[in-house]
């Protein structure tokens, strides 16, 4: 069965361009000029992947993400955003999108992001059990997160990340094995979206005052261990 995309976007160029150049790639296409329209799409058809403008008329695309994510939807969501601004990239992958990509773009980047995000979520292990550090523990199969007796709700990304550093306890995991694992390939270098997350994983996991488990190994990546 060929993957399906939602193409959510008011610019009809941009549309009309991913939804060819999608279709050329194999991929079944489905198109909504505003977010309304979108999530009524998705609700009836769902999507493999979601490709969500930010900017839109009616509901923008911060508001489409955080509706789909509430209620559990949880295909990848890669956000087009016309602003390069840290804080627009944090409030997006806050409210649960997957990746992001600055307008203008080149179709070459975004098809690999495409593939990227459709084989993570194909490769993603369907594996149960539960994980525990300390006081952290994870239960895979209820995708529930408790520290001691709080219990911590993370987006889809964050449970994949802090999955790996549970699966991999006192190891220090570089920076390009980890984006491997989580995101599929490499970013650019300028591109600071693992900080970002494990800064949102860490503020998460420490809300109550509890000592820091995911440390910086200066020029090697992060561990997951108490502190030293």
């Amino acid at each position: 069965m060929r993957p399906r995309i939602a193409v959510i976007d008011d610019d009809e160029k941009i549309t009309a361009l991913l939804r060819r150049s999608l279709a050329f790639e194999g991929y079944e296409v489905m198109t909504a000029s505003d977010g309304s329209e979108g999530l009524k799409l998705i609700g009836q058809k769902p999507a493999d992947l979601v490709i969500l403008d930010v900017m839109m008329p009616k509901m923008d695309g911060w508001e489409v993400c955080r509706r789909l994510r509430e209620a559990g939807i949880v295909s990848p969501i890669l956000l087009l955003t016309a602003k390069d601004e840290v804080s627009d990239r944090v409030r997006g992958l806050d409210l649960g999108a997957d990746d992001y990509l600055v307008k203008p773009f080149a179709l070459e980047e975004l098809m690999a992001r495409v593939r990227a995000l459709l084989r993570r979520r194909s490769d993603r292990t369907e594996e149960g059990g539960q994980f525990r550090y300390e006081d952290l523990v994870m239960d895979v199969d209820g995708r529930e997160i408790m520290r001691g007796e709080r219990r911590i709700e993370l987006t889809a990304k964050e449970f994949d990340l802090l999955h790996l550093f549970l699966q991999n306890p006192k190891r220090v995991l570089s920076r390009d094995l980890i984006m491997e694992r989580i995101w599929g390939y490499d970013y650019s270098g300028e591109s600071n979206v693992l900080e970002v997350y494990v800064a949102m994983l860490r503020q998460k996991l420490e809300e109550n005052g509890e000592k820091r488990l995911i440390q910086t190994v200066r020029g090697a990546g992060y561990v997951l261990k108490g502190d030293s």
